[in-house]
């Protein structure tokens, strides 16, 4: 019949060489997961089960009469004053008397003992059901206060003087990570009560934070023996990062460091606490087309000064029903360019995504999108969508690529100084990809960088209306301002149509036809 500590070797996967490394670490007062994490148990069964069994096999296991110390290099057994059942309560009482100090583990702060109970991981669960997220999958990350790796080396250092002088061997990277042990413990029990699958990357992130003011200060000395590593971020209240504190101990020399912090570290008298437990969805992309019907609604809210100057806005229009259906905290929007207020945009419509940040629901049938594209267009008679679709977030590039190579029509009523006949407009047919120079036009250089942009005007047509008046047909280079094409903007654009037709000319009304962009892809009615 196996012995209790065979048993315990193999469950815990602990060998013959763990033996000190347990009794020391216990000495300390680790708790027993700490011990499994130093020892290098990789085994996530291991971290699962209860403190209190772990602890009775760790003592069974150091208790062993056959120890390391009974026996010399050479692997001869040694001779001892003390007789072997001294020497196993001896152990025993060392260990009990350690902990008995605290019952609060100075290396992880209590984060591997009670927040490793099934308690905890209900906890957590109760409070990501509350948020009413949608999700077959979610992904446990966890974020510990910077100094317990401060507190992770200092126990290394004192691991690995024990290690040394046996002769071994015991890395920083082959010790299992506090937030890895932690997932071990609690995120089968968060999945289960989920219904949902815990995996390395799912675009539904539950995040568990702990914080010990206690212990905050325990990193402020690596400021003064490597300030390199700590520089002032505009985004981080400390400078005492986990990055730049790791960096500052990855430079530190063991000598150095032994100086200035305790090797073990001091037990604490407080544990961590426990943040609020949040969740985050990765972003959903929404794309199609829209049209554009009123000449007095904006494409995004427009402010002036601080001051709303009209109500409502394409934008607004389409995003509240897909912010309403999606659950999610708030949406960008983006299109391929963009209309003034008083241009309407009709034929196929204008290319447009919107981004849906943190959505509570994310799935949804072809049916419902297009439920969903039905209520937006029944909300307002100013605009119209079609091609409702959810789309990637790399899809959304190709509404940008090459944008500036596209082609944009356009209809605009144009308005003239000097009286027109029908033949007037003939020569405009005949000029094709005339190029132009547009300076940043007046009204937008309050938003736009001064500079000077080449454009091609590929083709133009006419329709004679009277002697004052026609209808202009072009069809363009994409982001060129066909308003100042039209009046030249105080000779900001060349040539312009006032310079072609030799007589002052204004735009009264423009129509954008059509945006030469081949994306999102269709879908039938």
């Amino acid at each position: 019949m196996p012995s209790v500590n065979a048993v315990s070797v193999r469950m815990l996967s602990l060998k013959e060489k763990d033996r000190p490394i347990v009794r020391k670490l216990l000495c300390a007062g680790c708790c027993v997961r700490c011990v499994l994490r130093f020892c290098c148990v990789g085994t996530s069964s291991a971290y699962r089960r209860s403190s209190q069994d772990l602890h009775k096999e760790l003592l069974a296991f150091i208790s062993e009469e056959n120890s390391p110390e009974s026996h010399d290099a050479s692997g001869e057994e040694k001779t001892s004053d003390t007789p072997p059942n001294k020497r196993m309560r001896t152990d025993e009482d060392s260990v009990t008397a350690a902990q008995t100090d605290s019952d609060i583990c100075p290396v992880c702060l209590g984060v591997l003992q009670d927040f490793c109970d099934p308690t905890f991981a209900t906890q957590v669960s109760d409070a990501v059901k509350k948020q009413q997220y949608e999700f077959d999958s979610l992904v446990l990350t966890v974020s510990l206060p910077a100094q317990m790796s401060v507190r992770e080396h200092s126990c290394w250092l004192h691991v690995k003087k024990e290690v040394r002088e046996k002769s071994m061997c015991l890395g920083r990277e082959d010790v299992i990570q506090v937030k890895d042990a932690f997932k071990w413990a609690v995120q089968g029990k968060i999945g289960q009560e989920l219904g949902a699958a815990v995996v390395a990357n799912s675009p539904c992130e539950v995040s568990v934070g702990f914080i010990h003011p206690e212990t905050q200060e325990d990193c402020h000395f690596l400021a003064n023996a490597c300030p390199d590593c700590f520089k002032p971020t505009k985004n981080k209240a400390s400078i005492f990062t986990r990055m730049a504190v790791v960096k500052a101990l990855e430079k530190i020399s063991e000598e150095k460091f032994s100086r200035h912090y305790p090797c073990p570290p001091k037990k604490a008298n407080t544990r961590c606490t426990a943040l609020d437990t949040t969740c985050l969805h990765t972003s959903v992309f929404i794309a199609g087309r829209y049209n554009k019907f009123s000449r007095e609604l904006p494409q995004t809210p427009w402010v002036i000064d601080g001051e709303r100057r009209m109500d409502g806005s394409v934008e607004e229009l389409i995003a509240a029903p897909l912010l309403s259906s999606f659950r999610a905290d708030g949406f960008n929007f983006s299109s391929s360019g963009r209309e003034d207020v008083d241009v309407r945009t009709l034929g196929n419509g204008r290319p447009f995504a919107v981004e849906l940040l943190n959505p509570h629901r994310t799935k949804f049938s072809r049916t419902e999108i297009k439920q969903l594209q039905e209520t937006i267009n029944q909300s307002s008679d100013k605009i119209r969508v079609r091609d409702l679709q959810i789309v990637t977030r790399d899809a959304t590039s190709r509404m940008k690529e090459g944008e500036e190579e596209k082609t944009k029509t356009y209809s605009a009523l144009i308005w003239t100084e000097k009286a027109i006949d029908s033949p007037d407009l003939e020569f405009l047919a005949n000029i094709k990809d005339l190029r132009i120079a547009q300076k940043t036009p007046l009204r937008v250089l309050h938003r736009r960088p001064l500079a000077v942009r080449q454009r091609l005007i590929h083709s133009m047509s006419t329709i004679y209306l009277d002697k004052h008046h026609f209808t202009l047909k072009l069809c363009t280079q994409a982001g060129t301002y066909i308003k100042e094409f039209v009046h030249g903007d105080f000779g900001r654009t060349k040539p312009n149509l006032c310079d072609l037709m030799k007589t002052d000319a204004d735009i009264l009304e423009l129509d954008v036809e059509s945006v030469d962009i081949d994306w999102p892809p269709a879908i039938p009615d």
